[in-house]
């Protein structure tokens, strides 16, 4: 995995992170549930990263 893409993937974790704890400290379950659903795909995208790691 490239160290840019790692860090994107990173970034984009973190920032659904922080839209879930929003979200769930101001009772907006829609900014909650798009901030789990940014963490989910962040997290896909880097076990593809490493998946196509393993294959180099």
């Amino acid at each position: 995995m490239s160290g840019s893409d790692k860090f994107k993937n990173s970034a984009e974790s973190m920032k659904g992170e922080a839209k879930e704890r929003l979200g769930g400290a101001t009772g907006d379950k829609d900014l909650e549930a798009e901030g789990s659903a940014d963490q989910s795909k962040a997290d896909m995208k880097q076990a593809g990263e490493k998946i196509k790691d393993v294959f180099k």
